[in-house]
């Protein structure tokens, strides 16, 4: 007990300044401001980070048989967002965003066109703007052959291109 007594007495006795009311509130405040700012920054973290829906953002198998023939329709994919275009050229794959302000921009089949419904732009079969607002064309997503004549359309990795180029396009023989 001796030891007890010894430290009770030295903590009874020690010159530690206290911490005035001052210190007090200061510390409190900051505690609290760094404990919201951790809120807010998780909160905005959250809504910041990428959400990848179905397919959107990964790699996309299109079977061979699904592949459009030249110059047909194009093929859709609503998972993956996006338009598979067999033209002369070769296979483009259109992201289906208009470059304007975002809009899902529909194929025409009667024009053999896409037409934004939200501000008039129009676009040819390679994406190409011909009319309306818009600053670009639409933009691309990467697209490879396998050696089956698979279509692998890459949905994460998108291109923006001032112009249409036949290099742009991926040869397709079926």
């Amino acid at each position: 007990m001796g030891r007890l007594a010894a430290l009770l007495h030295r903590a009874k006795n020690s010159h530690q300044p206290r911490a005035t009311r001052r210190t007090f509130l200061r510390n409190v405040v900051l505690g609290s401001v760094g404990v919201v700012a951790l809120e807010v920054a998780g909160a905005f973290g959250f809504l910041m980070w990428p959400l990848k829906t179905g397919k959107f953002g990964s790699t996309v198998t299109i079977p061979q048989d699904q592949v459009p023939a030249p110059d047909a329709d194009p093929y859709i994919d609503r998972e993956g967002k996006f338009y598979l275009i067999n033209n002369k050229e070769g296979l483009l794959a259109l992201y289906w965003k208009c470059p304007h302000l975002g809009c899902t921009v529909p194929w025409n089949a009667s024009a053999s066109e896409f037409h934004c419904p939200c501000h008039g732009s129009v676009y040819d079969r390679h994406g190409v703007r011909t009319a309306g607002p818009a600053p670009r064309p639409m933009d691309l997503m990467e697209v490879e052959v396998d050696g089956s004549g698979n279509v692998k359309v890459n949905t994460g990795k998108i291109t923006e291109r001032a112009a249409f180029d036949p290099s742009q396009a991926v040869p397709y023989k079926a």
